[in-house]
């Protein structure tokens, strides 16, 4: 056993026998010593796996064998047999009845980080894990069964007292590149004989391989492009943000597996700016999850339901005492790794897009915060945020994103695959001056009125804020390929006085839920309503849409206002029918948008920024962020969702100025203003 002292090595040893014993037992009744004799004989099974890989032994595994590890440690979450699995809350309830049902599904779901642990080699939190199954068994040995409470304080403690060591983890992980389990998969692994997918620990599907398989069959010359193109980008984020990217020494990568090819080329260009990689997993400790959004490299999700069943299992330990403990914890954290922290450059992030889309289900027996949980929740994100950022400085960091397509899109993935590296990489010069041309007319402006039309019942007005020297200032930055990659938008921070109306768009997939007709009213600024029609009650679809895109809230602001001029990524989308399965990096490029939330500056609105013709952007706050110079936790909400209305839903476009007067930029789903006619013509490309 590796990493753990010579008494965790006996505890683990008296609770690897114990459990075995379980797997075998009779003592506990049923219902539940069925779910006690499962959940021991999977644990086994990762102490086995775990035992194997210390000793090298799976390093002589054949493909098939890791295919068949692969599939028997992921079987039971799978859509075929999710309906009778206690990880699926309403199976659990069913079967193991109210009072126990949700939250030894949660236990079943929080034993799963096995599989990461067993792979990583992380035996202490093997042992916790395997200590806490134990203690919960033997509450169930009892004459009596345990009561709700008596399992909960367990959980509540196991989370709590355990986070000195879970937090602390993940802290590290993100800016320490000593933490290199996936670097040195990518970078040592013959990546041409694909048995390195199933090293990570991930589910594999076929989509994954074929990816890895795809890139495999691409010229050096092709990789070399992509990765420079992704790496780039970031480099320039620094550039044309005014950032000392010589002080910098890591850089977060984020990626799904299969694209380890491109990752691999990337590291060495990195590496020429003075950077190493952290690159951490998604999470799987319920404390360090943020719901069902994932967070880090990660293969292929088993089954979406699954976690969006599991988005609110904190509901069991939340409150505020834990909170100031979870608080407490990410301070030390950050103080112990503060000389990391402060030299870290922030993340590049590589998105995939092409799986099918998902269309949630709200079950009854799954865990839910309660409004004062709610309250907590957000205040926790809050703090977090400006913690992380006293010591990962927001004005000293930068970021990238840009995505590619999978071969779950169809099987004209490669055509799709050549399209996007198209887009990715268009004529940034000619973007540029078409998007100072809009920019020129918004600044003479004092609000922009949007208007929907066929089935979009949009019809909003977003005010602007004053431009002060327009020889010297601009109120829209003019956004070209660096850290947002694809080109092709301009946008603001509006002023939330006097931004009024109702947004609305028919479809929509925000972090990979879909929204059939969302709507949101806004009064100045500010969310005043919404709702969506994916549920049969109103009640529902406000939920919905609170949890998912309000993040809790009881408001957000319009924290962004941008038009999109990508229309060669708008043709790409409808020739081949994807437009429901882009990402939000793209799909934000194809219309004007709309980010509830944060600015696109928060925390870095002291510093200025400059568009290529030398005029600094002024509109970096809204009433809201200002409030950062009384009391931060007024200033931010740790969150920006954009929402897209596109062109072919999109009616009228104009500003005004201090008259009245209009100046048409796109009217029914064509740009109009003379010098944007080139945008049109991909347009006349459309099937």
């Amino acid at each position: 056993m590796q990493q753990i002292d010579e008494i965790k090595k006996e505890r683990m040893e008296l609770a690897s026998e114990r459990i075995s014993e379980i797997a075998g037992e009779t003592s506990v009744p049923a219902p539940y010593g069925r779910y006690f004799r499962e959940e021991a004989l999977f644990i086994v099974q990762m102490l086995n796996l775990a035992e194997q890989i210390g000793k090298h032994e799976t390093q002589q595994w054949s493909l098939e064998e890791w295919q068949r590890c692969n599939e028997s440690i992921y079987a039971d979450i799978l859509p075929v047999q999710y309906e009778t699995c206690f990880g699926n809350p309403e199976y659990a309830v069913k079967e193991l009845g109210e009072v126990h049902g949700r939250i030894l599904s949660f236990l079943y779901t929080e034993i799963r980080g096995l599989i990461v642990f067993a792979f990583e080699q992380r035996w202490e939190d093997i042992l916790i894990l395997c200590e806490l199954f134990i203690e919960v068994y033997n509450c169930f040995e009892e004459e009596e069964l345990p009561t709700y409470r008596q399992i909960q304080q367990i959980v509540y403690w196991y989370v709590s007292d355990y986070s000195d060591q879970t937090i602390t983890y993940r802290i590290r992980e993100a800016v320490d590149p000593s933490l290199d389990f996936a670097a040195r998969i990518i970078m040592e692994e013959d990546l041409s004989d694909l048995r390195y997918l199933y090293k990570y620990g991930e589910y594999i599907t076929d989509s994954i391989v074929d990816t890895a398989r795809f890139l495999n069959s691409l010229p050096q010359e092709e990789i070399d492009r992509i990765a420079s193109v992704y790496t780039e980008g970031y480099r320039m984020g620094f550039v044309l943000g005014n950032k000392d990217l010589s002080k910098k020494k890591t850089v977060n990568i984020r990626y799904i597996l299969g694209f380890e090819r491109i990752i691999r080329k990337a590291i060495e260009n990195f590496a020429q700016m003075g950077l190493k990689p952290a690159i951490y997993r998604s999470a799987v400790n319920s404390i360090n999850k943020r719901e069902h959004i994932r967070i880090g490299y990660y293969g292929a999700i088993p089954n979406k339901q699954f976690e969006y069943d599991h988005k609110g299992d904190a509901a069991i330990y939340l409150d505020r005492a834990f909170m100031e403990r979870k608080l407490g914890v990410l301070r030390s954290a950050y103080e112990e790794y503060k000389e990391l922290a402060n030299t870290h450059a922030g993340p590049a992030c590589i998105e995939t897009f092409g799986e099918v889309p998902f269309v949630p289900v709200n079950k009854e027996a799954a865990y839910r915060l309660s409004e004062k949980q709610q309250k907590l929740s957000v205040e926790i994100a809050n703090e977090t945020a400006q913690i992380t950022n006293r010591y990962i400085i927001g004005e000293e960091r930068s970021f990238t994103i840009i995505a590619f397509p999978v071969p779950e899109i169809g099987e004209k993935f490669e055509e799709i695959f050549a399209e996007t590296v198209k887009i990715n990489t268009l004529d940034y010069q000619l973007y540029q001056r078409i998007q100072q041309t809009i920019i020129n007319a918004l600044d003479r402006g004092k609000k922009v009125h949007i208007q929907g039309k066929g089935v979009n019942k949009t019809d909003l007005t977003v005010s602007l804020i004053d431009l002060r020297n327009s020889e010297k200032e601009t109120i829209f930055e003019n956004c070209v390929a660096d850290v947002n990659i694809p080109v092709g938008e301009v946008f603001t921070s509006p002023r939330l006085a006097g931004t009024n109306g109702v947004l609305h768009v028919s479809e929509v997939y925000l972090n990979e839920l879909r929204y059939e007709n969302l709507e949101i009213t806004f009064k100045d600024g500010m969310i005043a309503d919404y709702t969506c029609s994916n549920f049969k009650t109103e009640e529902e679809n406000r939920k919905y849409v609170r949890e998912n895109v309000l993040y809790h809230h009881d408001t957000l602001p319009m924290g962004e206002f941008a038009i999109g001029t990508n229309t060669t990524a708008y043709v790409m989308a409808e020739k081949y029918g994807i437009g429901d399965k882009l990402p939000i990096l793209i799909a934000e490029k194809m219309g004007p948008h709309f980010a509830v939330g944060d600015t696109c500056y928060s925390w870095s609105e002291d510093t200025p920024v400059f568009n290529p013709d030398g005029k600094e952007i002024i509109a970096r706050d809204n009433e809201v962020s200002i409030l950062r110079k009384e009391d931060l936790s007024k200033a931010y909400f740790g969150c920006h969702t954009d929402i897209t209305i596109p062109y072919k839903e999109l009616g009228r476009l104009a500003v005004l100025d201090e008259e009245g007067r209009e100046t048409v930029i796109i009217e029914d789903g064509r740009f109009v203003l003379p010098g944007t006619e080139e945008l049109n013509k991909p347009l006349s490309n459309l099937p």
